[in-house]
């Protein structure tokens, strides 16, 4: 049994207090009303403001385009309504406006960031389990209970997701252009999409996915610990029909959850690879979470059973699902780019120009790194390198996700300061609280598994 010691349950305790009272603080400081914008505006042209560009013509543009909107829908939008004259005091108060539900919008993202990445990680690691049990692997059973005790933070997490939805739902934000009804009414784009992004089937599609996700990861869990005391292989068998089950929900509702949590932040804009895009980022850091919980784990003195093969094989997946998730972003951004189409180029326009750093940051750490460390077959091997890689990995797909939900809601206005980092830090803790004590409540080998002793004697 693993013991859950306490000098990292105090590194969780300060890692949760530490983000809470940057939380609190970026909420503290966020700027309450126009005149604060004001402010903030007239101390970034004296350089001491890191938060706005120059706001002449290009930053109205990108502070439209930041809740979702092109040239080309204002446009449309304007040619099917009463033309009037706009003054200059009219035009400087909606480009405040603008800016204030940017900068009231900055704690809530990084919050929503955060939260999002932690809970999808967890999400891939079950995928990756569920995965396992229907392909009945014999190298994995050995890294089931590391595999379980992840996925244990997938109800904590989707719990509070779920209230950050609500809260969004409740215009507690700006973060979702198309929940605010005075934009619905002057958009004819998003009004045409109000069959399916409305509050109430919002909230429903998620409380379905959420709560779908989490039974199968409580039977599962139940099912697999029930297995190590029974004399036959029927909840082993039962696991098998129920892993198939939860793989075509999964399919379903992974697609429909990328669309409403993640691209509803730009609702002008729409990709068909999207779904594919997101499952790519949070699986391979799942697949990452698995191999840096097994090596601390190992570490420790446990999991005794697990040998270089299984921890060559965890590799294996890092760096072939870094290739992939490659793959589909060059494919998501070649087709956009190469097209040319004002309404999807402008997602990536936005990125690269505002967000230059991170967007390519992120393929760096995700495509060029792996690349270079763990094609090497015996750097697979060395944990030290494989930790190394995996920290890289896992920093590299947060970006991804700052990536796909900031510029649709702060826009111009980002930096990564406070709140992103206490954000992380909250949610780290916490996921690191909830993941070691599951490790620490059953025994750290499936020892009834049907595949157990093929999995112990794994070699690659």
């Amino acid at each position: 049994m693993y013991t859950f010691s306490s000098k990292l349950k105090t590194i969780s305790f300060v890692l949760m207090a530490i983000g809470l009272l940057g939380i609190g603080y970026g909420f503290y400081t966020a700027p309450k009303d126009i005149k604060e914008v004001e402010e903030i505006l007239a101390a970034d042209s004296h350089g001491t403001h890191a938060v706005q560009k120059e706001h002449g013509s290009s930053s109205e543009s990108n502070s439209h385009e930041a809740h979702g909107s092109t040239e080309e829908n204002h446009a449309e939008t304007n040619s099917s309504s009463p033309k009037h004259e706009v003054s200059s005091d009219d035009e400087h108060t909606e480009h405040l406006n603008h800016v204030l539900h940017q900068l009231q919008n900055k704690p809530w993202s990084a919050l929503y960031v955060a939260c999002i990445f932690f809970m999808l990680v967890s999400l891939g690691v079950l995928v990756f389990y569920a995965i396992q049990q229907v392909a009945q692997a014999g190298w994995s059973p050995v890294l089931f209970r590391v595999m379980q005790g992840i996925t244990s933070y997938l109800p904590v997490g989707a719990a509070i997701f779920f209230v950050l939805l609500i809260l969004c739902g409740l215009h507690f934000n700006h973060m979702f252009i198309w929940l605010d009804p005075e934009v619905v009414a002057t958009d004819k784009l998003i009004a045409n999409k109000t069959s399916f992004l409305n509050f109430p089937f919002w909230i429903v599609r998620a409380a379905i996915f959420l709560t779908g996700w989490c039974l199968y990861q409580f039977y599962s869990r139940k099912n697999c610990l029930a297995q190590d005391e029974a004399s036959d292989d029927l909840l082993y068998k039962k696991n098998f029909k129920l892993s198939a089950m939860f793989l075509v929900f999964f399919i379903v509702s992974e697609s429909i959850m990328s669309w409403d949590w993640i691209m509803s932040i730009d609702p002008h804009w729409f990709s068909t690879l999207f779904g594919w895009y997101v499952f790519a980022s949070f699986f391979v850091s799942g697949v990452t979470t698995i191999a840096l919980v097994t090596l601390y784990l190992k570490s420790r003195g446990y999991l005794e059973f697990v040998n270089n093969g299984h921890i060559h094989d965890l590799a294996k997946f890092m760096f072939g699902l870094s290739v992939f998730w490659t793959y589909l972003w060059f494919s998501q951004f070649m087709l956009i780019w190469y097209a040319n189409i004002p309404e999807e180029v402008t997602y990536f326009i936005t990125r690269i120009q505002l967000y230059n750093l991170p967007f390519f940051g992120a393929v760096v750490m995700n495509f060029l790194f792996p690349l270079l460390i763990l094609i090497n077959t015996d750097f697979k091997r060395i944990s030290w390198v494989i930790v190394m890689a995996g920290v890289i990995i896992l920093m590299g797909h947060y970006l991804d996700f700052f990536n796909m939900i900031m510029p649709g809601t702060v826009g111009d206005s980002w930096f990564i300061g406070v709140s992103e980092i206490a954000s992380i830090l909250f949610f780290l803790g916490l996921f690191i609280y909830v993941v070691f004590t599951a490790l620490s409540k059953s025994p750290l080998l499936a020892k009834r598994n049907p595949f157990i002793e093929e999995s112990k004697h794994f070699h690659y």
